[in-house]
C-alpha cells in the first residue's frame, strides 16, 4: 500500500516521532493555538488518528496576549524504555522583537501518553527547537539551536548541547556549541540526537523553514563531537542542489521554489525504526498556490521511506533526496482507525479533540452540556484580541471544502455577534456574523473582513433576518471562497463577494507566520462577556482529490 503525502494535512508542522512497542506517536507544533501539542497515533505508519494533546487544561499553559506565531514551538516527544516514561521537551516563544527570539524551553514527563503530565522543568533559553536524547548509559542530553544576536557573527546560530540532570532537574552548566551544519544553506535548526552502532547521529534542518529547507545529518563517536557531515547532505529536500546562503538569515527564500515538486519547504525531520528495521522519516512540507507562493494550509507533515547504507548513513529508499508525494508503506499489518467525522451534531456530550481556539482552551467558552445536542459558545472579546476570543475552529486541510453550521442567536446590542469564520490570525479573517443592527433596529447578517489589520465591514452586504435559526455556509473553491446563508438549510443565498484564499497564508499575513488557516464558529459579547450562541451542528466536508493550484 502506498502512502499519500501529506499524511497530516493543514497546520501540522515540526513533526517529532517516537515508538513505544508497537505504537507510533507523532507530536507537532501548535504556536498560539490550544489545546497544545497534538499527538497522532498509528500502529502501521499508514493510518493515523488524532489521539490526544499534551496540554488540555486551562491552567497548564498561559498563552494570552502572545502575538501570532508565538507560543508552543517544535515539541520533542521521546520514550525512555528504561524508565517506561514519555518525555516532551517544548519551547514557549515569547517574543521575536529585534530578532532576539526570547524562548523558554521546558521538559515534562508522563507514564501515559494521555497524561497526567508532570510540572514543567525549565531547561534554558539558549534558542528554539530543543530536543532530548536518552543515552544508553542513562545520561540525557539536550540539543537546541543557540540563537545568535551579536553583530558580526553568522546568524541565526549554531547547534548546542548540554547534559540534563534528571535528579537535579536542570542542565549541567551552559550549553556548548557543537555543529554548524552539513551544508552551506545556513539557518540551521531542529536538531535531534540518536545513536546507532557506536555513532551519535545529529539530524538537523537547514536552509530556513522556507523554500530552501532541507534535512541534514552529521555523526560523531563522541556526543560532544566533532561531527562529520553526511557526504550526500542534504538527505531530504524540495530543492536538490548546492546553495550558499549562510550570509542570509531570512528563512523564506522564495527564489528556491521548485516547480517540479508538489511538496515544498521539505525539512525539519525526525525518524523512527520499526522492529523489522524499516526506517521512516517524518518532515514538514507545504503546498503553495503558484505563482504567488502562498501556503494557505500552512506547513504540513509528510513521511518518507529511508534506508541505512552499508557505511552507516541514512538515505531515502529511492536513492534520491527529493521529497515524494507517494511513498511505499511499511510491512506492518494494516490497522485502520476512526476518522474525524465530517458531521458533528454535538450529541455525544463531549467536545471533539479536533477543535482548537487561539490562546485559550475551548473548554473555557464552549459548552456541549448546557443544551444537549448543541455547542453553546459564550461570547468574549473581539476576534482581533490577543486575550480572550471565542473561536471554536478546525484546521483547514484542503482548499476545496464546504463548511456549514446551524445557529440560534438573538443579539440585543451591537456588541453582540456570532457566526461562521475563516481565520488565519487576529489580523486576518473573514466573518459572516449575525449581529444587532442599530440602524435597522433588528438583527442582521453581514460580513466583516480583516486584512493585515485593516477592517472592512461591507455594510452593503447587510441583510435583516428574523429571530429564528439560521444556516451559514462557507464554500472554498481553490483560490476563492464565499459565504452563503439560509433559513431552512435547503436553498442558500450568497452574501458578499468572493474572497482571495491565497491571502490567508504565511507569506501574505504580516503579523504572523508558521501556522495555517482555520475554519470555525465564533461568538462575541464585547459588553459583558456573557451572551451565548447555540450551534446545532458543524459540518466540514473537504475534497482531497484536488490539490493546491
Amino acid at each position: 500500500m502506498m502512502i499519500q503525502n501529506p499524511i497530516f494535512r493543514g497546520f501540522n508542522p515540526d513533526p517529532c516521532v517516537c515508538r513505544k512497542g508497537a505504537d507510533y506517536y507523532v507530536a507537532v507544533s501548535t504556536f498560539e493555538w490550544l489545546p497544545g501539542i497534538p499527538v497522532y497515533h498509528s500502529k502501521d505508519l499508514k493510518n493515523w488518528e488524532l489521539y490526544t494533546h499534551i496540554f488540555t487544561e486551562p491552567e497548564q499553559m498561559n498563552l494570552k496576549r502572545l502575538p501570532s506565531a508565538k507560543g508552543v514551538w517544535a515539541p520533542c516527544l521521546t520514550y525512555c524504555e528504561e524508565e517506561e516514561l514519555f518525555y516532551v521537551v517544548y519551547g514557549i516563544m515569547n517574543s521575536m522583537n529585534a530578532r532576539y527570539f526570547d524562548v523558554d524551553n521546558y521538559v515534562i514527563t508522563s507514564k501515559d501518553i494521555k497524561g497526567p503530565w508532570s510540572e514543567p522543568v525549565y531547561l534554558h533559553s539558549a534558542g528554539f527547537d530543543a530536543s532530548l536524547f536518552h543515552d544508553g548509559d542513562g545520561r540525557k542530553w539536550v540539543v537546541s539551536l543557540e540563537w545568535e544576536t551579536r553583530e558580526g557573527y553568522e546568524k541565526p546560530g549554531v547547534i548546542c548541547l548540554a547534559e540534563y540532570l534528571p535528579k537535579e532537574k536542570k542542565i549541567d552548566g551552559y550549553p556548548k556549541r557543537i555543529w554548524k551544519g552539513g551544508t552551506d544553506r545556513g539557518c540551521i535548526e531542529a536538531p535531534h540526537l540518536t545513536k546507532r552502532n557506536g555513532y551519535y547521529y545529529l539530524m538537523c534542518a537547514e536552509g530556513g523553514t522556507g523554500y530552501n529547507h532541507c534535512v541534514t545529518m552529521g555523526r560523531s563517536e563522541n556526543v560532544w563531537g566533532p561531527y562529520e557531515g553526511d557526504p550526500c547532505n542534504p538527505i531530504l529536500t524540495s530543492v536538490p542542489g548546492v546553495s550558499y546562503e549562510r550570509h542570509d538569515p531570512d528563512h523564506l527564500k522564495p527564489k528556491y521554489y521548485n516547480p517540479a515538486s508538489v511538496l515544498q519547504k521539505s525539512g525539519h525531520g525526525s525518524y523512527v525504526e520499526t522492529p523489522d528495521g524499516e526506517v521512516y522519516l517524518f518532515h514538514l512540507c507545504s503546498r503553495p498556490f503558484a505563482p504567488e507562493l502562498r501556503c494557505t494550509l500552512g506547513r504540513e507533515t509528510a513521511i518518507q521511506k529511508m534506508v541505512w547504507t552499508e557505511d552507516g548513513w541514512l538515505r531515502m529508499a529511492d536513492g534520491s533526496n527529493l521529497a515524494k508525494e507517494e511513498v511505499e508503506g511499511s510491512s506492518l499489518p494494516d490497522c485502520p482507525i476512526k476518522e474525524i467525522p465530517e458531521f458533528d451534531d454535538f450529541d455525544s456530550g463531549e467536545l471533539g479533540n479536533w477543535y482548537y481556539a487561539p490562546r485559550i482552551q475551548p473548554s473555557t467558552f464552549a459548552d456541549v452540556k448546557a443544551r444537549p445536542g448543541y455547542v453553546r459558545l459564550r461570547g468574549q472579546e473581539s476576534r482581533t484580541s490577543l486575550n480572550k476570543v471565542s473561536i471554536l475552529a478546525r484546521k483547514l486541510t484542503s482548499v476545496y471544502a464546504s463548511i456549514t453550521t446551524k445557529m440560534e442567536f438573538t443579539p440585543e446590542v451591537y456588541q453582540h455577534s456570532a457566526g461562521l469564520i475563516l481565520y488565519y490570525d487576529n489580523m486576518n479573517y473573514v466573518n459572516l456574523r449575525k449581529y444587532y443592527s442599530q440602524t435597522l433596529g433588528q438583527s442582521a447578517l453581514s460580513i466583516v473582513h480583516l486584512e493585515n489589520g485593516e477592517k472592512s465591514e461591507y455594510l452593503e452586504t447587510r441583510i435583516p433576518v428574523d429571530e429564528r435559526p439560521v444556516y451559514m455556509r462557507l464554500v472554498i473553491e481553490g483560490r476563492s471562497f464565499r459565504f452563503e446563508w439560509s433559513y431552512e438549510g435547503e436553498t442558500y443565498q450568497r452574501i458578499g463577494k468572493d474572497f482571495d484564499t491565497t491571502k490567508f497564508s504565511d507569506e501574505y499575513c504580516k503579523y504572523g507566520e508558521f501556522t495555517g488557516t482555520f475554519v470555525g464558529i465564533t461568538c462575541a459579547d464585547r459588553l459583558k462577556h456573557e451572551k451565548c450562541a447555540d450551534f446545532d451542528f458543524f459540518e466540514y466536508k473537504a475534497d482531497y482529490t484536488k490539490g493546491v493550484d
